[in-house]
């Protein structure tokens, strides 16, 4: 292991240690403010295709942007995993959401082969809102180390004309003053936390 993923990996940990020790209550605290940060922003309302990931307890709580996006008409994706391979596909419905099967690792996630439309396939994305183990303020942003979100992204930038807005969401204590990166680490645009 290079001295780079050395740091990625020792960040990772130090960050997941320190995001344990948050109560449920600040938790759930800090998620409804950046829910309501992200709705207030002109360019999230104004995103009509939006892929959002469906979170677990370690991460901001997205249930609530999911329904408020449905609420108000959006096109929602959201990501599904098999192998290697991540893709975007749509869901239709908070009830879709709800019946969505469980993963090993207690995430909801749509079937990898069922049929569901692939944004990539048909106009792209606006948006995406991206989750991370640490953020800086400036954009930089450390994944969960298996290059999901980074590979795709990529495609998403080789696939559509117009690059999506990049919105990674976090706790306070996920904000870093600098996050280990190599090349192949796509920047966010903005980074959203509750302070």
């Amino acid at each position: 292991m290079n001295s780079l993923n050395l740091a990625k990996a020792a960040l990772r940990k130090k960050v997941k240690d320190v995001i344990k020790q948050i109560t449920i209550e600040e938790r759930q605290k800090q998620s409804k403010k950046v829910f309501e940060k992200l709705r207030s922003l002109p360019l999230f309302q104004k995103s009509k295709r939006v892929s959002i990931y469906l979170s677990t307890e370690d991460e901001i709580d997205t249930t609530q942007i999911l329904k408020y996006m449905f609420d108000t008409k959006k096109e929602v994706f959201v990501p599904t995993y098999k192998g290697g391979e991540m893709k975007m596909v749509k869901l239709l419905s908070i009830e879709d959401y709800e019946k969505l099967p469980l993963t090993k690792w207690n995430i909801k996630q749509p079937k990898f082969n069922e049929s569901r439309e692939n944004p990539l396939e048909n106009g792209g994305l606006d948006l995406v809102v991206v989750p991370g183990v640490a953020f800086t303020a400036s954009g930089k942003r450390l994944g969960h180390g298996m290059g999901y979100y980074d590979k795709y992204l990529k495609s998403c930038l080789e696939k559509q004309q117009t690059k999506p807005h990049l919105i990674g969401i976090a706790f306070n204590e996920q904000l870093r003053d600098d996050v280990p990166t190599s090349e192949y680490d796509v920047p966010m645009d903005l980074v959203l936390t509750e302070k």
